[in-house]
């Protein structure tokens, strides 16, 4: 970009050759020697925010944010606005994408740079330096860190405009799918537990019945549920019924079997009540599934993953994901032809699908690429049914009919969140866990770690 259209570089612009070179060296020598002391005030600002310290506590997080820093003041005040900014440029985009992508309230990003302003306009001043001078290096400062805020707030905005999109068209396509058969089985997912819990009582389940939010219904409510209806008070509504039953009526059905099946009742009830009301908003909108495989379309994976990451942190639950790669894809399309290719997409679609439950999230990631999101599952069970669908993919040819039987197996990467707040932390751990699966052999399950 040429320096005249640079928006905020007016200062620099107009000033002399001599003042601009004064202005960077002060600052470059300035920032090289106090940059540790600068890096910490900015972070510890960010931890006095309750809302800004979820994302600093994580080890992964704060190492890389503490060097990240330091190589981002030092680069921005040896940058020469004179110069080709087109790297630099790009850079400030990422940032603030990647600030977007991980939810960091860009007012605190923003509150954060003034005081670096500030600290070091404060050093500049202690220095014994012409009046003249020190006003010219504070002013260039000032336009330097706010040329680059202004590319980050820009990117910030435009990829937090462009993820509510995408939110918002995968709730419309969540609405869309079957909404009359999705209601019905719910309804019986819900009817189950409660006859669950009556056969616990009378001897002919386990003594303790298990709660409502840990069934199929409990955890369709809290991850499906919140994508298809988020925002509804009904749900709300739904989800302190049932952490009322978990917390309350299970233990008084158990102190006090007649009046306490008597309140279970009327709370299953007054759920199912709240659950048509819930239905009955619902409308078809988007289509979003991958024509061919019939599985989520990997647009709306960020929508999944973030909220997903998200839930896992607050509510302290596991997470895992699995990256799986049919082996060999190219040489079943170059022997037996692209359709023979598309009937084994089919097919190890359909084996996934079977393999993980109603509550899970299946992508097509690439071209013969899946991506499974395992809620509340842990290391161990992302590793059992990694090896399942393995196994199931080897023992089970895809059928086509002038091919015959195809045999082919499949690698799976398996990674498990850790507390990173970014979702393509744990995308990338499944992707390396794949690689290595490929690595080694092929047909194999390998794990992040």
């Amino acid at each position: 970009m040429d320096v005249a259209n640079q928006p905020g570089l007016l200062f620099w612009h107009n000033s002399s050759p001599e003042i601009r070179l004064a202005a960077r060296q002060t600052l470059q020598q300035l920032v090289t020697e106090h940059v540790d002391e600068l890096v910490a005030t900015f972070y510890r600002l960010f931890l006095s925010h309750e809302e800004a310290s979820d994302f600093l506590n994580h080890s992964v997080v704060n190492e890389r944010l503490n060097q990240s820093m330091s190589q981002w003041l030092l680069e921005t005040v040896r940058m020469d606005p004179g110069s080709d900014l087109t790297d630099f440029d790009a850079r400030q985009i990422k940032i603030g994408e990647v600030h977007a992508r991980l939810k960091i309230p860009n007012n605190l990003v923003m509150e954060g740079m003034s005081l670096l302003k500030s600290e070091i306009a404060t050093k500049v001043a202690t220095l014994d330096l012409p009046v003249s001078q020190t006003t010219h290096t504070i002013i260039i400062l000032g336009e330097i860190i706010d040329y680059a805020m202004r590319l980050m707030t820009s990117a910030y905005v435009n990829d937090t405009n462009r993820r509510a999109q995408t939110d918002e068209a995968f709730r419309f396509f969540s609405l869309g799918q079957d909404i009359s058969l999705e209601r019905k089985i719910q309804r019986a997912a819900l009817m189950e537990w409660s006859q669950n819990v009556l056969l616990s009582l009378l001897g002919h389940g386990s003594e303790t019945p298990a709660t409502l939010a840990s069934s199929p219904f409990g955890l369709w409510a809290r991850h499906r549920a919140a994508i298809l209806f988020q925002g509804s008070p009904i749900l709300d509504s739904i989800e302190r019924v049932i952490a009322e039953i978990d917390g309350e009526v299970l233990s008084s059905v158990i102190a006090d079997k007649p009046n306490g099946v008597v309140t279970l009742q009327r709370r299953i009830d007054e759920i199912r009540f709240l659950l048509n009301d819930l239905f009955q908003a619902a409308s078809a909108l988007e289509n979003g599934r991958d024509p061919l495989t019939r599985t989520f379309n990997r647009r709306f994976l960020s929508s999944v993953l973030r909220r997903e990451v998200s839930l896992a942190t607050r509510a302290k639950t596991p997470l895992s994901v699995l990256m799986a790669d049919i082996d060999h894809f190219k040489h079943i399309n170059d022997r037996h032809g692209h359709s023979a290719g598309d009937a084994v997409l089919s097919h190890t679609a359909d084996i996934l699908l079977h393999c993980v439950r109603a509550t899970d999230f299946v992508f097509r990631y690439g071209g013969e690429e899946f991506l499974i999101v395992l809620v509340e599952s842990d290391h161990d069970r992302a590793l059992t049914i990694a090896e399942r669908i393995r196994q199931q993919i080897a023992a089970k040819p895809a059928v086509i009919s002038n091919a015959g039987q195809i045999p082919f197996t499949m690698s799976i990467g398996v990674a498990t969140f850790e507390g990173h707040p970014d979702y393509q932390y744990l995308i990338d751990a499944a992707d390396k866990a794949l690689y290595r699966a490929k690595e080694s052999g092929r047909n194999r399950v390998v794990s992040h770690g």
